[in-house]
């Protein structure tokens, strides 16, 4: 085995320094390099050493133990966070890990982010976005050194991503240069913001400005809400924790009601709009620039917190796959696999599939983030629409799908997998609250979508139009050839990347186009814009899921460049390694030349079924779409989705084979894992029977059976 199986396996059981024989196995003949592909994951060899050396500090390290998260109270899982989060900032003070490094973010792994202030870091970071360079200057080292503790404070009881619906506001004094923070009703008050329940000493505040007697829309406003002497709340202030979550726990989610709480002027933050002492307001961005913070979480979220929940449940759930013996394939087997059966690997190989073709899509956007977000903060803010629709789009289709994938994880180990100490039930209900942080999905497809609509609509200009200019790089697609039919004409050429981006380019710009024509139908009917709008929203969150424009980046992406940077090993392996990435990479990975010939047969697998109906047939590669938009009716002029079906069912054993080799490469240890079913060593049921042994529950006795049992078992006694 390549790599430290030492890292990644649990000491201390007796049963520990074996290798359940139906895992071994799996690992015995690899057809790939696993270090290799750990370290195109980690970004280089160098990531992957330094990983793990924090990893390694930190599990040698008692206080930073996950063992007994599952048996906490909510109170017991808060204050072990804020504990973890304490003895890392030690660490790394003594360790000498700046802040924002990758030691501090690779401790954060090794923990499963089950730490406190999470949402500390958000205000210091929008604090950056939208503060001036003196704002930054005075506020920055105080969170830095957490002198001052903070929490971002947008959603309200009553609204949450309508930003412009929101209702606490922020009047200016004049006369004292002052604003007034204020909570007008019950629907305003602050509701959900993590940090904010019992731990943060001010709060970044997201209020509708009033001044010179007009209201100018959503700003950010800093608000101290605790004493830093006692952590009382301060004068104005009601503020408490909103109590138990589907999870979380760690979190002290909280509700703010400000009560005309004064703030100095300079409390607001300013890069993108000022008022002056005499309370004029002067704009200096666009207006969608005090929506920059949001976007910054969103990119971070998604490689830190959303795609390692899926990592994690597919790593569990292959392992636990190969252990599990159910059934058998002929009478006179032994009991199989469970991973050998077809509807297992369908279970399991979509989600395997994202967990690769996502990580890949999410560190493109982190790139073009970076590239823009200098431009947005000098104040050049051409990028910003196609950032903000980029970020909506992909959180929001990532969040789902992986939503869908962990719980797919979860069902795909039967009953253990209702088991908390399976590690599966918290990542499920983790990854489900991203589906509403940060922006609810649906609102942000249908954000995408008007960027869709609005950059088609930009294509049907004519060429001499002024106002028609180049389309940004996601939605390049939208001027690409129209084809009459599905091109296929034998199952191997689903297995050409070409033929899968060419069609669903296809599919998406037909859809969005139905989707513009309903809308002008609508509006040429006699419908204002907004209920027009309104009552075609249904069809432009399908075309935006459908559309994807996050994936036209990853077409000229990252996977190609990672390729080519492959170290100089055997041919066989680099083309073995081509594959894989290639098969479970992303929609539209195009390889350079040298890959072309390589494994032809995996090149669409998973991909395919990812993005698919859920029964395994690609969505992709329904001919219907082609002759519905070329005016076709009837039946299909071809047989595409039984050959699409038969291509892709013919290569689920390309990937089982694999399976346990492409968890691997995830790279996580037992302790970060935290799962009895997903160990390394394959020990699921010793080590489920001896986690379950540790409930309190067996040690505390029954406080029922005196009370309530004995009486009625005794009081209703047969006579024998």
């Amino acid at each position: 085995m390549e790599g430290n199986p030492v890292h990644r396996v649990s000491a201390g059981d007796a049963w520990s320094s074996s290798m359940h024989p139906d895992i071994e196995s799996e690992r015995h003949s690899q057809s790939f390099n696993v270090e290799e592909l750990t370290n195109i994951l980690d970004g280089g060899a160098q990531n992957t050493a330094l990983r793990r050396k924090v990893e390694s500090i930190i599990h040698s390290e008692p206080e930073l133990s996950l063992k007994d998260n599952y048996f906490m109270t909510q109170n017991e899982r808060y204050e072990a966070a804020i504990k973890k989060k304490f003895h890392i900032l030690m660490l790394a003070q003594r360790l000498g890990w700046s802040e924002g490094s990758s030691e501090l973010q690779y401790a954060s792994r090794s923990v499963s982010g089950d730490l406190g202030f999470a949402i500390h870091h958000i205000f210091q970071k929008t604090i950056r976005s939208l503060g001036s360079e003196e704002q930054i200057a005075k506020w920055d080292p105080l969170c830095s050194k957490f002198q001052i503790l903070g929490t971002y404070a947008q959603t309200e009881l009553g609204h949450g991503t309508y930003l412009q619906g929101l209702e606490t506001e922020a009047t200016y004094d004049a006369a004292t240069q002052e604003f007034v923070v204020h909570s007008p009703t019950m629907t305003a008050i602050k509701w959900w913001p993590g940090d904010l329940g019992r731990s943060a000493t001010h709060a970044l505040v997201q209020a509708q400005l009033i001044c010179s007697g007009a209201r100018q829309g959503m700003h950010a406003f800093i608000v101290p809400i605790r004493s830093l002497d006692d952590h009382s709340p301060l004068p104005g202030i009601t503020i408490g924790d909103i109590g138990p979550k589907m999870d979380f726990e760690h979190t002290d989610n909280g509700f703010l009601k400000l009560d005309h709480v004064r703030i100095p002027r300079e409390n607001m933050l300013n890069r993108f709009a000022q008022v002056l002492p005499d309370g004029t307001y002067v704009k200096l961005g666009v207006p969608k620039s005090n929506y920059l913070s949001m976007v910054v979480v969103r990119v971070d979220i998604l490689l830190g917190e959303v795609l390692p929940l899926l990592q994690k449940a597919c790593t569990i759930a292959v392992r636990y796959a190969v252990i599990r013996r159910q059934s058998r394939l002929r009478p006179s087997d032994p009991e199989a696999k469970v991973l050998d059966y077809q509807t297992q690997q369908q279970k399991l190989f979509p989600p395997l599939a994202m967990a690769y073709a996502f990580h890949f899509v999410a560190n493109n956007l982190l790139e073009f983030f970076h590239h823009s977000y200098s431009f947005i903060l000098d104040g050049d803010f051409a990028l910003l629409p196609e950032l903000h629709a980029l970020s909506a789009g992909l959180k929001a289709m990532l969040s789902d799908f992986c939503t869908q994938g962990v719980e797919q994880c979860r069902r795909a180990c039967g009953g253990h997998g209702y088991s908390k100490l399976s590690g599966l039930p918290s990542l499920l209900t983790r990854v489900t609250a991203s589906c509403t942080y940060e922006g609810e999905n649906t609102v942000l497809y249908l954000q995408t979508a008007r960027f869709l609509i609005k950059s088609y609509l930009n294509t049907q200009k004519s060429p001499g139009s002024a106002s028609k200019g180049s389309l940004p790089q996601s939605v390049a697609y939208l001027t690409a050839p129209d084809l009459a039919r599905c091109p296929a004409q034998t199952a191997a050429d689903f297995l050409q990347p070409e033929l899968y981006t060419t069609a669903w380019a296809h599919v998406a710009v037909r859809l969005i186009k139905d989707s513009v024509h309903h809308l002008q139908t609508l509006r040429q009917a006699g419908a204002d814009e907004h209920d027009a709008w309104n009552q075609t929203t249904v069809i432009h969150v399908q075309a935006t899921k459908a559309a994807r424009p996050e994936d036209s980046r990853l077409r000229t992406g990252e996977p190609t460049r990672v390729l080519q940077q492959l170290p100089a090993a055997g041919r066989q392996e680099r083309h073995l390694v081509a594959h894989h990435l290639h098969c479970m990479g992303g929609v539209g990975v195009i390889l350079p030349p040298p890959f072309h010939s390589v494994h032809h047969r995996g090149a669409a697998c998973c991909v395919q079924c990812t993005i698919g109906t859920g029964e395994g047939t690609p969505l992709l590669c329904h001919c219907e779409d082609f002759h519905r938009s070329s005016g076709e009716t009837g039946k299909p002029a071809s047989d595409s989705p039984d050959m699409a079906r038969k291509a892709y069912l013919d290569l689920l054993p390309f990937i089982r084979k694999d399976a346990i080799l492409l968890t691997d490469a995830f790279d996580f240890t037992d302790q970060c894992l935290n799962s009895a079913l997903g160990c390394y060593d394959g020990h699921a049921y010793e080590r489920l029977f001896q986690w379950a042994q540790k409930s309190p529950t067996n040690t505390e006795g029954n406080p029922a059976y005196e009370k309530y049992i004995r009486p009625l078992l005794q009081g209703r006694r047969a006579r024998l």
